[in-house]
């Protein structure tokens, strides 16, 4: 299938999601305050186990048992993602972690290059490739000394989230399992990653429950629900009908739009460094966003 070029309707669901994207990682942030991270991201993806099969039972849309491989693969990507970003969010800001989880672009942009027909890295894309690779190394190297939040390990597992949600997009368009429908993509990920964290969980050593109230079941169904059965359902379903790169890139807004709610919501502080790097990371998008060069 030939993937199109953004037009007005995508425009708008794309800048949709980056909104709910971008407040995503503060809803994280305070839903660690409830459940231990690693149980957390389980038991988020069990809430949008049952809503999502709830939906394709009554949609009438296949499970597609025969895609159990490639389905496999990204379910086990899919709960490296969260692991690692969840894990990151309870040692390191909302702020710092925007910067460098939010770069997904640039690595799905050079896999791209090497294996995606039609969307190779030209001068121009390259140069926004360099950028926001930039941005990362600047966002790494500018905590310095700073390792009140968890320090350089939060920022690494931000880092792996970043890459491992790009692994799946190659995954979706490298193989059948693309050709699916979006909600039976999200269906594999979260039933390998809703067994697969909450039996990871104790492995941490850590009380799996905090301090769950309401205000916390509040947030573990809006992120079963809203983010993954409603967000990343549409966030597939672009994939599968626009061009991998444009649908990604246009994330841009993302990592300013969350480092702003961290701010303003949390209370977090923004280093001297942090706006040089997000100015890096979105310069670099917008150019590898560039359609011609």
């Amino acid at each position: 299938m030939q993937r199109r070029p953004l037009d007005t309707a995508g425009f708008w669901m794309m800048l949709g999601l980056a909104l709910l994207f971008s407040v995503n990682n503060v809803l994280i942030k305070l839903g660690n305050g409830g459940l231990q991270p690693a149980f957390f991201a389980g038991a988020r993806s069990a809430v949008a186990l049952v809503a999502l099969s709830g939906w394709m039972i009554w949609r009438g849309i296949a499970f597609r048992p025969d895609l159990w491989r490639q389905g496999l693969m990204a379910g086990l990507l899919f709960s490296s993602e969260f692991l690692f970003l969840f894990v990151a969010l309870d040692h390191t800001s909302v702020v710092h972690a925007s910067s460098i989880f939010y770069a997904m672009p640039i690595w799905l942009a050079l896999a791209a290059h090497f294996l995606f027909p039609g969307e190779r890295l030209t001068p121009v894309r390259f140069a926004g490739f360099l950028l926001g690779f930039a941005g990362v190394v600047l966002s790494l190297a500018g905590r310095g000394g700073d390792t009140g939040d968890g320090g350089f390990w939060g920022d690494m597992a931000a880092l792996i989230a970043g890459m491992s949600w790009a692994g799946i997009v190659v995954v979706s368009r490298l193989t059948r399992f693309g050709q699916s429908a979006a909600e039976t993509q999200i269906f594999w990920q979260v039933a390998v990653s809703a067994p697969l964290l909450c039996a990871l969980s104790p492995l941490f050593g850590l009380p799996l429950v905090r301090d769950f109230d309401t205000l916390q079941a509040v947030l573990l169904l809006v992120q079963g629900v809203g983010v993954v059965t409603v967000g990343f359902v549409l966030w597939f379903w672009l994939i599968g009908r626009y061009q991998a790169g444009t649908v990604a890139s246009f994330s841009f807004l993302t990592p300013v739009l969350s480092a702003l709610l961290g701010w303003a919501l949390l209370g977090e502080s923004v280093g001297t460094t942090t706006p040089v790097a997000l100015a890096l990371l979105i310069g670099g998008l917008v150019l590898i966003n560039r359609r011609k060069s």
